[in-house]
């Protein structure tokens, strides 16, 4: 058994998975296996995997099209390791992110889920200037539901405990245990972390650091807003009996920021109609985010305003803004 599983789920990421994979081979923690779990790809990723299996460290898992989820789930039932990592096929590790992560975690034995902030990238790995600077303490579930600050999927190295925890099989599954719900191709990743939050004893809890590079691929979002925001209202909807205080007091000031994140998205694909609506939506909720993060609030109701009028400057408002946004 191995001490820490990197899973990278992936479909179709034959220009991407080279460049992850090799990320992950030079990590300066060396007791750890990377199980690549092909998602039913159509191109020449399973190739490139099968071509990396040549270090004993690769292996390759196949199955059909199950979604980011489903690939996740297949993933860990694979996996030896005492902890667990993921890495999809398009993000980068630093070289020192998992040595850290297993450091913090067996120093820590109530923490289950170690997590990093992380540099965004663009479509072609170049730095944007920016990055998700979550919180790192005191992590409670509002906080989790609000603003998610293990902050994208690539981020967190968790126990194999944790996961134990929280298997579920439904009647349809004959293959193995769910650990994310493969019933949400959006949101699954908040879902998983609050699902853990609220049903365990296990605490969450982030290292300093900018140790994973997670890649914003333009225009992959602003025109899916309406479904994510859908598939997000889902989740809420699964979760609420689980803790139905909590969803009462906080439910609507995090959908306040749940859109104005798919606001900022938006602007960052310079869709300024879209923002404005999605603007007038959140406020339309709440106006926690108002009063609660006044400066990014501020920011991007300006950079929405300037890139409607036109102005060169709204991009570079919200990407010189800081802080932490939902995965």
């Amino acid at each position: 058994m191995t001490v820490a599983s990197i899973i990278v789920p992936a479909y179709n990421v034959e220009k991407s998975l080279p460049e992850t994979l090799d990320a992950l081979l030079q990590q300066t923690f060396s007791d750890f296996e990377i199980i690549i779990v092909n998602d039913g790809s159509t191109d020449s990723t399973v190739d490139i995997a099968a071509a990396y299996q040549s270090d004993p460290r690769v292996r390759v898992v196949h199955q059909r099209n199950r979604g980011l989820a489903g690939a996740r789930n297949t993933g860990i039932a694979a996996a030896t390791g005492h902890y667990v990592g993921f890495c999809d096929a398009d993000d980068l590790w630093e070289p020192e992110k998992l040595g850290v992560h297993v450091r913090h975690l067996k120093q820590n034995p109530s923490v289950g889920v170690s997590y990093s902030g992380s540099a965004l990238i663009d479509d072609h790995g170049n730095l944007l200037g920016t990055a998700q600077k979550p919180r790192l303490k005191s992590i409670s579930p509002a906080h989790i539901l609000k603003r998610n600050p293990v902050g994208n999927g690539s981020a967190p190295v968790i126990r194999r405990a944790v996961f134990e925890a929280i298997a579920f099989r439904p009647k349809s599954e004959t293959e193995r245990d769910w650990y994310f719900d493969e019933t949400l191709r959006q949101s699954e990743d908040i879902e998983c972390w609050l699902r853990i939050a609220l049903t365990t004893d296990w605490t969450f809890e982030g290292v300093p650091g900018l140790l994973t590079r997670y890649r914003i691929a333009k225009g992959a979002l602003s025109t899916n807003t309406d479904r994510q925001f859908a598939t997000w209202q889902q989740m809420i909807d699964k979760l609420t009996p689980l803790a139905p205080n909590l969803f009462a007091k906080h439910a609507n000031a995090a959908r306040a920021y749940q859109l104005r994140y798919l606001a900022r998205r938006a602007i960052s694909d310079r869709d300024a109609d879209r923002a404005l609506l999605l603007i007038k939506s959140a406020f339309g909720q709440s106006l926690r985010p108002a009063f609660e993060e006044p400066v990014k609030s501020a920011v991007t109701v300006l950079a929405a305003l300037f890139l409607k009028a036109g102005g060169g400057l709204a991009l570079d408002l919200v990407t010189s803004s800081v802080g932490q946004e939902h995965a």
